[in-house]
């Protein structure tokens, strides 16, 4: 998606630069530098602002995953020691400690593989240990068949090939010096995995609204910044200006990686932490809206390009676009709070129809070509828009077609073609068809026709 979006990008400034209008010469080479300067200290400053909050963010994430993974560590080494009897047991605090600190969103599925890893490196050790004796070599073909199995299993390499290679190297190595090593490392993976699962659920478990929410932030932050100027520089006709929020819009790849993490990890909370299932029927209210955020940004950015374009080609711009875009911009940052307090999102809704209004406004008024896909995208927008503040897909289109449809008629009215007329009753239709004969019997007799079917006298 992204491949055919930066190919999309690239032909349209291809087409900018072709036939781009000469720039003013009047300016001196030193404005232009002061311009320069302005611009790159404007850059620096919006990126060291979204890395001090990115690293803010990733200081609170370490230090959240660094108390579970102790505190898991902790309570797995002492099950193990008291309950699992004599011996080091050191396998039970690095599952646990393995369970916690892999992927957000993956602990679960994680804890599985590493059982049936553990098990699968079991069964392979074993039978080929009796099978082709101990040593060297055989050690090497038994930690060789475990991962091709796992590896077959699993698709792709992880915690079930990790665990089964790991536990056939052991099983191939120490088994033949030391008894007994199979249901020990099986009650240490249990015992580790059910801890870190327990560590996650129920002693420390993330509000999965505020992980979410967090996620989210940049994102919401640079779609409202953004619209907002966008809408600006098309009022001022600075094609500038609206290449630099195409560059910025660009620049969210990661936002939307780390947006994708935090989805899949809130509802990992909610389904398994019971203190957090009240919190289900929000979560999946607000990660609807949120995930269909990937589609505003490519909405956005298309939206960026045309208008760029519609400036180099000196099309006119109806007042009406940059309004729409702005409203566009204030329905984005009403649909988060509306979200984040839990409200119906009426007043987005609201926002929304308006953006659309002032679209088919602006298709009334008269767009050239550029102003015409601009005005397209700013539909396609506020469809998306309206379905992640809860429409269907079939809603949301109907709700701006009819609100396109009534900025396009308050410019310019439909022809009323055929007038309201009441039924005719069935006197009426008599009297028409009796006044019809008698026409056409005079007809007759002025042009000296014989008057045939004419009653006689």
């Amino acid at each position: 998606m992204y491949g055919h979006d930066c190919a999309a990008d690239a032909r349209v400034t291809a087409a900018m630069t072709d036939d781009r209008q000469p720039a003013d010469r009047d300016r001196s080479r030193l404005e232009e530098a002061a311009e320069r300067s302005g611009r790159a200290v404007e850059r620096i400053r919006h990126r060291g602002g979204r890395a001090g909050r990115i690293r803010a963010r990733q200081w609170e994430i370490i230090l959240v995953i660094s108390v579970q993974a102790g505190l898991a560590a902790t309570i797995a080494a002492l099950i193990a020691q008291n309950l699992l009897g004599p011996g080091a047991h050191v396998f039970a605090p690095a599952a646990a400690v393995g369970t916690i600190a892999t992927a957000i969103g993956q602990r679960a599925r994680r804890t599985f593989e590493l059982l049936f890893g553990v098990g699968l490196g079991i069964t392979i050790g074993d039978t080929l240990r009796f099978m082709v004796g101990s040593g060297p070599w055989q050690t090497g073909v038994v930690v060789a068949l475990a991962i091709a199995s796992a590896l077959l299993v699993a698709g792709r390499g992880g915690a079930l090939v990790g665990q089964a290679g790991g536990t056939a190297v052991l099983i191939a190595t120490l088994a033949p010096m030391e008894r007994g090593l199979e249901l020990p490392r099986i009650f240490d993976a249990l015992v580790g995995g059910a801890v870190g699962l327990l560590v996650v659920a129920l002693l420390l478990p993330v509000n999965p609204m505020r992980v979410l929410d967090r996620a989210a932030e940049p994102i919401f932050t640079v779609l409202c910044e953004q619209l907002a100027e966008l809408a600006e520089a098309l009022r001022q006709r600075d094609s500038d200006r609206t290449r630099r929020v195409l560059d910025r819009l660009r620049g969210t790849e990661d936002d939307v990686g780390r947006l994708n993490d935090s989805l899949s990890g809130a509802e990992e909370v909610v389904t398994i932490a019971p203190a957090r299932w009240h919190r289900r029927r929000q979560f999946h209210q607000y990660a609807r809206s949120v995930s269909l955020l990937e589609r505003l940004l490519l909405d956005s950015r298309v939206l960026s390009r045309w208008a760029t374009t519609a400036l180099e080609y000196d099309e006119p711009i109806p007042p009406e676009l940059p309004d729409a875009i702005a409203r566009l911009g204030l329905a984005v940052a009403e649909m988060r709070n509306e979200y984040r307090v839990g409200d119906n999102p009426q007043c987005t809704r609201r926002l929304v129809e308006e953006c659309a209004e002032l679209a088919g406004r602006a298709a009334a008024t008269g767009v050239r070509s550029f102003g015409d896909a601009l005005v397209t995208g700013l539909r396609t927008a506020s469809s998306d828009l309206l379905r992640a503040a809860g429409c269907e897909p079939d809603d949301a289109n109907r709700i701006v077609r009819r609100a396109a449809g009534v900025g396009e008629a308050a410019i310019r009215p439909p022809v009323r073609r055929h007038l309201h007329r009441p039924r005719p009753t069935r006197a009426t239709r008599a009297r028409r068809r009796a006044n019809l004969s008698a026409r056409r019997y005079g007809d007759d007799e002025r042009a000296g026709l014989p008057a045939v079917g004419r009653p006689a006298r």
